[in-house]
């Protein structure tokens, strides 16, 4: 141990480091650049396994969850979702990490206000947005689901850990967790959806244009793009937001 004895005042080696660590010192910066770093790589998995194949990612995602702050279970659908466009759609290349930078926006993976995620993968209570009826700042869209998916039967809301509005949810929805039904709450279908949807959008999200546009589609705002963007860059290096 190195220590320091003067007038009393004890400094030691633990206590320093406590003191570098809180400033940051010693951890990886955040890398500039769009788009953001793939992050940890992914071991292969069956990504057409029954049931909930993101499972298989368990060990994987329970490594890192606890360094980055992102419950294992929401790991283990954006790195699921990850997996199943590089094998549906290798030319899109899209990283789980883009995808907990919007989550980590949109809903803080799962845990908004009072909501808890759960080990299935289901959001409860159920995430929904302010009704979007042209309040200042607010988009006005008029209902397009009967309330079914947001309760409200006069205008839409977005819905979900992703936050997808009624109409693009029922047009790019997908059952990622094998149980037959299409729940924007479920953060497996969710994360899915949002990567289909992103691709699409995008098409090569490795470039700098594709990765812009795709997440600009998602929300037209240059702040979103620059948050989302610090954020999965502080994933792919290990660090927390």
């Amino acid at each position: 141990m190195l220590s320091k004895n003067s007038g009393g005042l004890i400094v030691t080696a633990a206590l320093v480091a406590a003191v570098v660590t809180g400033c940051g010192v010693g951890r990886p910066p955040i890398p500039e650049g769009i788009p953001p770093g793939p992050g940890t790589p992914l071991p292969v998995i069956d990504v057409d396994a029954p049931g909930r194949a993101a499972l298989q990612l368990r060990s994987w995602a329970e490594e890192q969850s606890g360094a980055l702050s992102i419950p294992t279970v929401a790991l283990e659908a954006y790195g699921y979702a990850a997996a199943v466009m590089a094998a549906s759609r290798p030319a899109c290349g899209i990283a789980w990490t883009t995808l907990a930078g919007i989550a980590s926006v949109e809903s803080k993976h799962g845990t908004h206000r009072d909501a808890d995620l759960h080990d299935d993968g289901v959001v409860r209570p159920p995430i929904i947005g302010i009704a979007l009826d042209g309040a200042p700042g607010v988009a006005t869209i008029t209902d397009t689901d009967g309330g079914t998916l947001d309760g409200d039967s006069v205008h839409d809301r977005a819905v979900g850990p992703l936050q997808f509005i009624p109409e693009t949810w029922q047009r790019w929805a997908v059952d990622a967790n094998g149980d037959g039904v299409l729940d924007p709450q479920s953060i497996d279908d969710a994360a899915l959806t949002a990567a289909r949807y992103l691709c699409v959008s995008g098409g090569d999200l490795t470039s700098r244009g594709g990765w812009q546009q795709a997440v600009l589609t998602y929300n037209q705002s240059t702040s979103y793009l620059n948050t989302v963007r610090h954020r999965a860059a502080a994933y792919s290096v290990g660090r927390r937001v």
